[in-house]
């Protein structure tokens, strides 16, 4: 198929400041572009018509100002309808970017002084996960999960990407992440691809466990290791629980602060987002960054893998949601939302501690296994006489509690829905509904 003039532009931008990297696009990736048409004249006319007549995008408007139904606008207080009714860039509101670095380089010091793109704005990190799958996943690509993964990844990148998803066991029989499983995971399909993809998510959904500083550098090292010797690799940061460890020993920053300029054979993509960061689910606000070693031009070299990271996006979903970017802005702003969420956060720690408390019981050894949880929303006990399944289902009926069955054998709770004075009762009827399958 032949390549659009704008792509071919972006790919010669992307090529001068990294070669490799058009070796890690997918055949969509290389043929995405954002277009010079609408938009572009649209973004000249509100420079330059805005006193007068513009009438160039499709929203409407009456003395300049966006039309809207009052019965509308009553619910949204303190937002114009022009920064929540109309529609947002395909790239994202451009002062919500740049808050989002700021917090990002904050809350990731070892990102201080490193070239990372501005981020784009995602209709949520599934939407991101998404849009990266569209970039970089090409039919039967190899990409390396933990076998304790999130599986919206399968749906979104083996079922309708086609793509081969290739698991190691995330844990140790120590209880610590499985370093020597990932290092022959990553070495094994490297052998025989050209490109690798590596998720990484931590805290990571579904067992809530999050690794160490020394688990961190560990794999970093291998991954730079690998792309020394020749194989592409791209990185990809899940960090969607991001900021959410209730104890001294994980990691504190994404390992993205640690890989985005280590080897020009290494990219790191890092996949964020106000969704849980801020608890707010339902606005869909998330955020791709891009991250690698360039030679020349650096903000021209982002500035193309932002317009095509755009331009996937235009061709979807158009935009993510002006009113929950302009919601997020506003709040990232406000003077009292750091303290509210550690507030928030407090109240998770207290949660994750008591049900460890509560898991400690002996009685509950004959049963099951904790697997190592210390951040993010969940743990996963690891059956040891029933069919999680038959489990789940049982204690939906008997006793009108809903849990998750992964497997044969897993069991996926989510304690950030679960108040801390109700921990303990939860456990004991999932012990009795034990006993009942048992009998």
């Amino acid at each position: 198929m032949k390549i659009n003039p704008v792509a071919q532009e972006l790919n010669a931008v992307i090529k001068n400041g990294n070669p490799h990297l058009m070796e890690m696009f997918s055949k969509t990736g290389r043929r995405l572009y954002f277009p010079k048409g609408i938009l572009s004249q649209t973004a000249e006319a509100r420079q330059k018509a805005y006193d007068k007549f513009n009438a160039t995008i499709g929203i409407a408007t009456e003395g300049l100002h966006t039309m809207c139904l009052p019965s509308v606008t009553s619910y949204v207080s303190n937002i114009r309808p022009s920064d929540s009714l109309t529609y947002a860039p395909s790239f994202g509101i451009f002062a919500l970017r740049h808050e989002w670095r700021e917090a990002m380089i904050e809350k990731n010091p070892s990102l201080k002084g490193k070239s990372i793109s501005l981020p784009v704005v995602t209709n949520g990190i599934t939407h991101g996960i998404s849009v990266f799958s569209d970039m970089f996943v090409d039919p039967d690509d190899v990409l390396v999960f933990p076998d304790k993964m999130w599986g919206n990844n399968h749906l979104i990148m083996s079922v309708r990407g086609d793509a081969h998803i290739s698991n190691y066991a995330m844990f140790s029989e120590d209880g610590g992440f499985n370093l020597a499983a990932f290092e022959s995971k990553v070495r094994q399909e490297a052998e025989n691809n050209y490109k690798v993809i590596v998720f990484l998510n931590f805290p990571n959904n579904p067992t809530g466990y999050t690794i160490s500083d020394e688990e961190g550098d560990r794999i970093v090292e291998i991954l730079t290791k690998v792309a020394e010797e020749g194989t592409n690799i791209i990185a990809v940061t899940d960090d969607a629980y991001f900021g959410l460890c209730y104890e001294d020993e994980p990691i504190k920053e994404s390992l993205f602060a640690r890989m985005c300029n280590l080897h020009p054979r290494l990219l790191a993509v890092k996949l964020d987002g106000a969704t849980k960061e801020l608890f707010v689910w339902g606005l869909r606000v998330g955020f791709i960054t891009y991250g690698t070693v360039i030679n020349g031009d650096h903000a021209l070299f982002y500035e193309a893998l932002e317009k095509k990271t755009a331009g996937n996006i235009r061709g979807t979903v158009s935009n993510a949601s002006h009113l929950g970017q302009s919601i997020v802005l506003k709040s990232m702003k406000s003077p009292n939302v750091r303290k509210e969420r550690a507030e928030k956060v407090e109240i998770m720690r207290k949660r994750a501690m008591r049900l460890k408390e509560v898991l400690a019981n002996p009685k509950y050894g004959d049963v099951w296994e904790m697997y190592p949880f210390n951040s993010g929303y969940f743990m996963c006990l690891r059956l040891k006489t029933v069919d999680a399944e038959a489990l789940r289902l049982h204690l939906l009926d008997e006793y009108k509690v809903g849990v998750i069955s992964i497997g044969e054998t897993d069991l996926r709770i989510a304690f950030s829905s679960v108040d801390e004075e109700n921990i303990e009762a939860l456990f004991e009827f999932v012990y009795k509904a034990v006993k009942d399958i048992e009998a």
